[in-house]
């Protein structure tokens, strides 16, 4: 059997690592994009792993549905199923799969190329040239690239967490105003019931002569009032309740029954703002922008390195066509005279400035966020203190007033004055609760979550 010649050795060798290289082709298929509206008809349908969302508040609540969602459940259904959260969740997707790519060592090239002979004479072959070059500066280059990579993973990991805490928070005020709206629903559906059965009998005594138009004309005002307060909550209701199932990522028509009734937690100051710098370089966004700084770091560095002369070295194996075989090597190497890569060293510095300043910024104005919110605090507890005071002793002024009415001591019109003043203020005090909740959740919110453990918040879906 006669020996392979060079040129098919040659030639195999060419063929074999061509087909190396195509071996690790990934395939592709399509994906068509979805035709109908696609919506949960109902928060039990939805299964949650509570061990696994990010927050510690929310891993130790059980989700259950069936009972009702309290305001704990419904921060945990809008971090699994918020669409907007998972749209995020595939920007770290993306975000992971750069880290990946920057990682990946720089494919070496192959090249090849053969003449044919057309006027030679028979002694004369067909010649090849094949070259198998890399490029030395991609792979010094590598560590910047996959540092810089990585970091802006970690950054869009700490931006997701950051998201997903907004959304607790969002879902936890829109309960509050809902389960709020209720309770002053309660008291002014009496209320309207009270003053249309004392216009209505005005109406009667009116008509039969035994009191005068401007009585009426009083109660009617004083119930219209109340109408036009129920009627602008029903509105609010609607509104809050549209932005609450499109927060959770439920049909518009999904049943949800809201259950428990949340209250301000004593907060103790002092210990807030002694540990309050420490607990705001944890918030996800300010270790978001660290992560990021890290990431131009690394950019920086690697517009440094880029400034060297590029170096693409390469072995070259040829044969001519009177049948000369040679071995050599290439080498390339870029002259840093008139570029150097003083512009993007100049835009990398001026980029990794930008961010220094925007950190500095975020974490001072964090810091007199809370600051603020906890000088504004006594004020608003006060507040609260006195109008439920107020509330104390006008029920106790409407019970002996009720007596007295019953007892036809009274005239229904002061009767009705002072349940009227009892109502606006338990819808104040109402108000106030309301107002000091709402606080406590932008509070906590600008505060940052409880993160005891360090948490993926991608697994959180």
């Amino acid at each position: 059997m006669p020996r392979p010649s060079r040129e098919m050795n040659t030639n195999l060798w060419a063929i074999g690592l061509t087909a190396l290289g195509l071996a690790g082709c990934a395939s592709y298929s399509p994906q068509p994009l979805p035709e109908r509206v696609d919506l949960p008809q109902s928060a039990t349908g939805i299964v949650i792993d509570s061990a696994s969302l990010p927050f510690h508040r929310l891993s130790s609540h059980v989700f259950n549905p069936a009972d009702g969602l309290d305001m704990d459940e419904v921060a945990m259904l809008a971090v699994a199923n918020n669409p907007q959260l998972k749209q995020a969740r595939d920007d770290l997707g993306i975000a992971r799969a750069q880290s990946f790519a920057a990682g990946l060592l720089p494919d070496p090239q192959l090249g090849v190329t053969s003449d044919h002979p057309t006027n030679g004479t028979s002694g004369n072959t067909n010649s090849f040239n094949l070259n198998l070059g890399y490029d030395i500066s991609a792979l010094l280059l590598r560590s910047s690239r996959k540092g810089a990579a990585t970091a802006r993973e970690e950054q869009v990991n700490a931006d997701l967490l950051w998201q997903e805490w907004q959304v607790v928070s969002q879902a936890r005020l829109l309960f509050i105003k809902l389960t709020t709206q209720d309770a002053l629903m309660k008291q002014l559906q009496p209320a309207r019931a009270l003053l249309a059965d004392r216009y209505r009998r005005g109406q009667q005594a009116l008509a039969a002569g035994n009191l005068t138009i401007d009585s009426v004309g009083a109660d009617l005002v004083a119930l219209q009032g109340v109408e036009r307060q129920i009627s602008e909550l029903e509105r609010s209701r609607l509104q809050n309740r549209a932005s609450l199932d499109g927060l959770l990522g439920l049909s518009s028509n999904a049943p949800l029954r809201l259950a428990g009734e949340p209250s301000a937690e004593p907060i103790d100051a002092a210990t807030l703002r002694a540990g309050l710098e420490k607990r705001l370089k944890e918030r996800p966004d300010l270790q978001a922008l660290r992560d990021g700084y890290r990431s131009q770091e690394e950019k920086f560095r690697g517009a440094v390195l880029a400034q060297c002369p590029a170096l693409n070295v390469g072995l070259t194996r040829a044969r001519d066509t009177s049948g000369l075989y040679t071995l050599g090597f290439g080498l390339t190497l870029s002259l840093p005279i008139f570029n150097a890569n003083r512009g993007n060293i100049s835009i990398e510095r001026a980029t990794r400035k930008k961010l220094f300043d925007e950190y500095q910024n975020r974490l001072n104005s964090a810091y007199s966020e809370v600051a603020t919110a906890l000088d504004n605090l006594p004020l608003l507890q006060g507040q609260l203190q006195q109008t439920r005071r107020g509330v104390a002793e006008l029920a106790t002024a409407a019970q002996r007033a009720e007596a007295a009415y019953r007892a036809g001591n009274l005239v229904a019109l002061d009767y009705v004055r002072l349940q009227t003043a009892l109502l606006d203020k338990r819808v104040e005090a109402i108000n106030l609760q309301e107002a000091l909740m709402e606080q406590q959740i932008a509070r906590e919110t600008r505060r940052g979550p409880d993160l005891p453990e360090q948490t993926n918040p991608g697994s959180s879906q």
